[in-house]
């Protein structure tokens, strides 16, 4: 009797959450806006995460094309100071890897 091999198991059934394989329709294309302004903060900031961070288009469900344009826009707005490059206000996490630094240095 020949030895079964086992199917590799892909990313998509592992998560176990049954999902109906449609992807989001993008934004811009719903509305057929075709570049994206750099000056509708609005707009840009759906886009951008609570840290400041560009979302991706697995999350934002924008289409490659208007990811690109969104993701140059944003870093206009943050050029002329209309976005942030960071979030404002310093995160928990951030002040206790500092003060554990600081911690290192007095001990030696």
């Amino acid at each position: 009797m020949a030895k079964q091999r086992r199917r590799p198991v892909r990313r998509r059934d592992r998560r176990g959450i049954a999902t109906s394989g449609r992807r989001k329709p993008c934004p811009y294309c719903r509305e057929k806006i075709e570049q994206v302004d750099y000056k509708d903060i609005s707009a840009l900031r759906r886009f951008i995460s609570d840290r400041g961070k560009i979302r991706s288009r697995r999350i934002t469900g924008a289409c490659r094309r208007h990811q690109s344009q969104i993701a140059r826009a944003v870093k206009r707005a943050r050029e002329l100071a209309l976005l942030p490059y960071v979030a404002e206000g310093g995160s928990e996490r951030g002040d206790r890897r500092d003060r554990d630094r600081g911690d290192r240095d007095r001990d030696r």
